[in-house]
């Protein structure tokens, strides 16, 4: 068996995401929302001192999924969001209100640490993150 050579160019490989850089630390990644909306999942349960069996029952969905959402492995719909704020006496509104406090308080700490106070917002201007 012989292997010819072809004059077809060879197909550019793009990668997904970018290299790191050789030198320095690798940057912070923003936060995804996933995360920040499992992490109050799962600490408004504990608060509760409600097991994940007790939750997903109440919320209707399975254990292993809630388990999955509160991990960020899982993007919930907004139904079963709500199902699961419910669940736990909240509305679908208090959990998006305390994943976007945590957002806000994630990105203002990153900011912080890495000395940057403004970024560019698109056409309409700039966000001004409190200091």
């Amino acid at each position: 068996m012989t292997i010819r050579a072809t004059n077809q160019p060879r197909a550019r490989v793009v990668p997904l995401r970018p290299f790191p850089a050789a030198s320095g630390p690798a940057p912070a990644r923003e936060p995804l929302w996933r995360d920040l909306v499992g992490d109050v999942l799962r600490r408004e349960r504990l608060s509760q001192e409600r097991t994940l069996k007790d939750v997903a029952d109440a919320a209707r969905i399975s254990m292993a999924y809630l388990s999955e959402v509160e991990r960020g492995r899982k993007e919930a719909s907004s139904e079963v969001l709500a199902a699961a704020a419910r669940a736990l006496g909240l509305s679908l509104a208090d959990v998006l209100a305390l994943a976007q406090g945590e957002l806000i308080r994630l990105s203002g700490a990153r900011s912080r640490a890495t000395g940057q106070h403004e970024r560019p917002a698109g056409p309409l201007g700039t966000v001004r993150l409190a200091a």
